[in-house]
């Protein structure tokens, strides 16, 4: 709580929140949805999931356990992988069409952030964009709670479960934003971390990378005390900076991936390794649900909405696509070479807890330790080389910096000022690190 980065700042908040599910994890315990829902009072229940888990085991556990505690079940599963206004809409219509009380969601966070955004919509009805800060929507608050709504990740990278953002694609803007409110967080999760034993390396490599700068953008984010202060503590956001809450997981969970990425995307039978991520895919969730992501996410959004002609191994998702994980860390590792400058502690102590060598280092070092170690992992794990791994090159800088400029709130978090040319000079530094 005395750390030097959390100094009081003049007019800075003075205070942090701390706001987490009820979180349960270990294997087997889907199997107790059922109990659980009782427990919260449901008795008509809606489950959200997606076409390929619609038919598989992990939907039927649930739905079973569900069946067995008396209560009636629907599934929806018109959920599309990165989340449009058209899920949205679908998914609020049959809401509001089933008189539902409660909510259950099985799935990665394309699922998760569906349920979330649907009873928005749902309970409020509204386009689902106004619900974004301006100017790319109105700025209205969600007005008031949303259903009973447990929870279930089957993929250990997003941990939706754990926070209170959704993140939706803006159809006509043809890019992902982010809203947030206190309401949409889920009441309990339940994280099962058998799901994860069938997952195709691919999938395991991307989801871990997403856990992994989840992790490292909240230990560097701006400090929660740099942050104007709100008066009003009900209209205080969750995406406060970092503070000592956020670091408590993030530092866990950079260990996590730092010790367990490699081995859980090499061995689909090292039950541990993929245990563990699962663990630090949450632990991630809870740190990045009351802290924020910063410019790795920020600048992530503009390669999916300007990917072209391109697929993913172990995806079943038609071209163009490319894995949240997978968009966040292409430029990760030039992205922490420039912030590294504003937080040099916070960074060589990231590099740290990754499993980075630092002996003889100092803090000039530490952009290209935490830089350098990514890169190790992103090659041991078979991911992209940067940008052009993904079709991108030096000719589309401008394009993707005009499409990630938008994203206001996330750049604003980074713990470095930068403007447009400084985000040309990432996107172009990322282009290939080997």
């Amino acid at each position: 709580m005395a750390c030097q980065y959390f100094a009081p700042c003049e007019h800075g908040a003075g205070s942090f929140t701390i706001a987490i599910p009820k979180v349960t994890f270990g294997r087997g315990t889907l199997s107790e949805v059922g109990q659980r829902v009782t427990a919260l009072g449901m008795k008509n229940v809606a489950l959200f999931t997606d076409p390929q888990l619609a038919s598989g085991p992990y939907v039927a556990t649930v739905s079973d356990s569900i069946k067995a505690a008396g209560l009636s079940c629907q599934i929806f599963s018109e959920i599309r992988v990165e989340p449009d206004e058209t899920s949205v809409d679908s998914g609020a219509a049959f809401l509001r069409e089933g008189n539902f009380d409660g909510m259950i969601s099985v799935g990665g966070g394309s699922v998760m952030d569906t349920a979330k955004a649907a009873m928005v919509c749902a309970l409020y009805p509204s386009p689902v964009r106004h619900y974004f800060a301006k100017p790319i929507g109105e700025g209205i608050a969600v007005p008031g709670p949303l259903l009973p709504h447990i929870a279930c990740p089957t993929t250990s990278g997003t941990g939706s479960e754990c926070t209170s953002v959704s993140v939706i694609r803006i159809n006509d803007l043809n890019t992902k934003f982010v809203f947030a409110s206190p309401y949409m967080m889920p009441d309990q999760a339940v994280i099962d971390p058998a799901c994860c034993d069938s997952l195709p390396a691919n999938v395991v490599a991307s989801t871990g990378f997403d856990l992994l700068s989840h992790a490292i953008e909240c230990y560097t984010a701006k400090a929660y005390t740099q942050w104007a202060e709100v008066k009003n503590p009900n209209a205080r956001p969750l995406i406060q900076g970092a503070n000592p809450w956020s670091d408590l997981a993030a530092t866990k969970a950079l260990q996590i991936a730092g010790e367990y990425l490699v081995r859980g995307v090499a061995d689909a039978d090292d039950h541990e390794a993929r245990d563990q991520l699962m663990w630090g895919a949450s632990l991630a969730g809870m740190a990045f649900g009351n802290s924020g992501t910063h410019l790795p996410h920020a600048l992530s959004y503009a390669v999916t909405h300007l990917m072209n002609d391109i697929t993913t191994d172990g995806y079943a998702v038609k071209s163009p696509f490319v894995p949240h994980g997978i968009s966040v860390i292409v430029t990760a590792p030039a992205t922490f070479r420039y912030t590294a400058e504003a937080a040099p502690e916070r960074h060589l102590e990231a590099a740290q807890y990754l499993g980075a060598d630092l002996n003889g280092a100092g803090l000039d070092d530490s952009g290209e330790l935490v830089a350098n170690r990514i890169i190790q992992l992103m090659r041991e794990t078979n991911m992209p080389n940067g940008l052009s791994g993904v079709g991108f090159g030096e000719s589309d800088v401008a394009r993707l910096t005009d499409s990630s400029i938008r994203q206001t709130r996330a750049i604003a978090n980074a713990p470095r000022d930068s403007n447009r040319v400084d985000l040309e000079n990432i996107y172009r530094d990322a282009v290939s690190y080997w």
